[in-house]
């Protein structure tokens, strides 16, 4: 076997829909992606596309732009809510920049004119492939990096996380499931760790799965395991997460991602302790207690069809809720002062705290982005802050400027409102598309209104 079919081997099977009425080019597509190694289904019509879309969780899709008197973009909905993992791929005849532009604002990841070629559809399943593979290659790092992270001391004088510390450490002896809610960046992950640490588990494996970070195949194979060649890529037997996890935890963390596909298995898992692994038949038993962690409502997904109801229950034995930074204003001090000292030590400063107006400014501000902002905050100032007491004048000025922020009502423009806004929202989020998705605008508009406020 050469090093180009190797590769080829090893690459992950994507599960993909084409939708296009033309006959010659359904069938041409299918070709081509059936040769890069694609499960494909293919349909003719709008209706049949729905249809397909409801009972099977797609990698990618194939829309024709034009299907008869419908509009193939019509379809990005409906697999954003089944398949909201899913890169979308638009071809058509009637090329256009208006068209262009529509279809990336409504969710598109690539746009192909007709006529295409062969070369053009491998080009597309190579680039969404190096897309998967470098978000593993983060969701990884992100893991290797937790043991460089400043310590965090539970200790508190919120009321709130005082409750969340006791039922945390009263379920820890349990073997019970656990749900973790909360906004990001709140510490579910790092919870969901003491957790393990305080529990008769303490001395077994603690081992995590990021549910939106891989495909449904992939993930399957993480969380049970897999037999050689049991997929395209599977070169060798895998145990699986919950096998590697025996006696131990497995966290979950954003459970609500967790594909439908996948939730039967793992409800079969949680009330029999039996799991398969792909390409098996062999039943296996696994000891493991299960932690999840999630910042959407499951109860809304669960209503929107997108979550199983029994798998909430079975999931949700013991709910914690997280309360966000913003409630604990009386702990954002010595929590501040905790990363202060890791990262002066990191960037061999020895700082002394911070001034009173610092504190009081740290305070005022909401931390949209929790403890992670917060973290990402108190690392800069111990790179660039150049005395040893935290000034005011060290803080980034979104920070300054929260004191000084109008409330509701308060007699000032709307501009105003709006700038201070968007300034949260761009600190808060890792992207220009994930900021202008929560604003509810395009990143065109975003883009525009950055320029307007001099962000």
């Amino acid at each position: 076997m050469n090093e180009k079919q190797m590769k080829s081997d090893m690459r992950p099977r994507l599960n993909v829909l084409v939708v296009d009425d033309e006959t010659n080019i359904r069938k041409t597509i299918a070709l081509c992606l059936e040769i890069e190694g694609c499960r494909v289904r293919a349909v003719s019509n709008f209706d049949d596309a729905v249809s397909e879309i409801k009972q099977n969780v797609f990698d990618v899709a194939f829309l024709d732009l034009r299907l008869g008197t419908k509009n193939g973009l019509d379809l990005v909905p409906h697999l954003q809510l089944h398949s909201p993992r899913a890169k979308i791929v638009i071809i058509t005849a009637y090329a256009s920049i208006d068209s262009a532009i529509e279809a990336i604002r409504k969710g598109a990841t690539d746009y192909i004119p007709k006529p295409f070629t062969p070369a053009q559809i491998k080009m597309v399943i190579d680039k969404i492939l190096e897309i998967g593979d470098m978000q593993r290659q983060i969701e990884y790092l992100r893991s290797s990096l937790t043991a460089s992270l400043p310590e965090i001391d539970f200790s508190t004088k919120n009321a709130a996380m005082k409750k969340v510390l006791a039922i945390a450490q009263e379920a820890a002896v349990a073997s019970a499931s656990i749900l973790l809610k909360g906004e990001s960046g709140t510490g579910k992950t790092i919870l969901a760790r003491a957790i393990h640490d305080w529990s008769p588990r303490a001395n077994k494996p603690f081992l995590s799965v990021s549910c939106p970070s891989l495909s449904v195949e992939l993930l399957e194979s993480e969380l049970f395991g897999h037999a050689k060649g049991s997929f395209t890529g599977a070169l060798k037997d895998f145990p699986g997460r919950i096998s590697q996890a025996q006696e131990g935890t497995l966290f979950l963390d954003e459970i609500g991602d967790l594909p439908l596909a996948i939730q039967p298995k793992l409800l079969r898992f949680i009330q029999e302790k039996k799991f398969e692994r792909i390409g098996e038949n062999i039943t296996r038993n696994a000891d493991v207690r299960l932690i999840a962690a999630s910042n959407l409502d499951l109860g809304q997904s669960v209503s929107e069809g997108r979550f199983r109801e029994d798998l909430y229950y079975r999931l949700n034995v013991v709910e914690i809720e997280m309360p966000p930074l913003r409630d604990r204003k009386e702990d954002i001090a010595a929590i501040a002062g905790t990363m202060l000292s890791f990262f002066g030590r990191s960037n061999h400063r020895a700082y002394k705290g911070f001034s009173a107006e610092a504190l009081a400014a740290l305070r005022g501000y909401s931390w949209p982005g929790n403890l992670r902002e917060l973290r990402n905050t108190i690392e800069r100032i111990a790179i660039f802050c150049k005395t040893d007491i935290v000034g005011k004048e060290c803080l980034p000025d979104k920070i300054c400027e929260s004191a000084e922020i109008p409330r509701l009502g308060d007699a000032v423009k709307l501009d105003k409102i709006e700038e201070i806004h968007i300034r949260r929202i761009l600190a808060s989020t890792i992207s220009m598309q994930d900021a202008a998705d929560t604003l509810g605008i395009d990143t065109a508009t975003l883009w525009r209104k950055r320029k307007k406020f001099g962000i």
